[in-house]
């Protein structure tokens, strides 16, 4: 299942040019990236992974770390007679798994604010430990609005 995703960039987000010594005029951006929403579909997945709670709980984990995210708490339900639902809170978003253990079916939603976090290897991770036959995976770039990104934000005072 080599290559999962392009060769991830060390500091998402940022431009190889802007990196560069050269000077170079890069395209003029309409809008500032916020954050990156990863959806990351498994199938022909281990049933008996999808059906674990405390695997799906070590997964969440080992995935907000290895994206360079902050967890900040962690829920999961386990259902009757199968399935799990894993929900992590991350100072930066939140990372949710939804499983069809009957059917092999993940579905994953990593979604991450700021140019430190790397969603992608959250999936890449997630993919691996379901030891997913199959996936599909769509990386969707969050955006300001261009109307808006002129703004100055303050704290909201109470």
């Amino acid at each position: 299942m080599e290559p999962f995703f392009p060769k991830l960039h060390p500091n998402p987000g940022w431009h190889e040019a802007c990196q560069s010594d050269e000077k170079e005029i890069l395209p003029t951006i309409s809008s500032e990236n916020i954050g990156r929403h990863c959806i990351l579909e498994l199938y022909q997945c281990d049933h008996a992974k999808l059906n674990d709670e405390a695997f799906i709980r070590t997964t969440i984990t080992s995935s907000a770390k290895i994206a360079g995210a902050t967890l900040i708490n962690l829920i999961t339900h386990s259902f009757n007679p199968q399935g799990v639902t894993g929900l992590a809170l991350l100072a930066e978003s939140h990372i949710s798994i939804h499983t069809w253990p009957e059917i092999g079916y993940a579905a994953i939603d990593v979604f991450t604010c700021g140019d430190h976090t790397m969603p992608e290897k959250a999936c890449q991770l997630l993919s691996k430990d379901f030891l997913a036959k199959h996936f599909s995976f769509k990386n969707i770039a969050r955006e300001i609005p261009t109307e808006i990104q002129t703004l100055h934000r303050e704290p909201i005072s109470k």
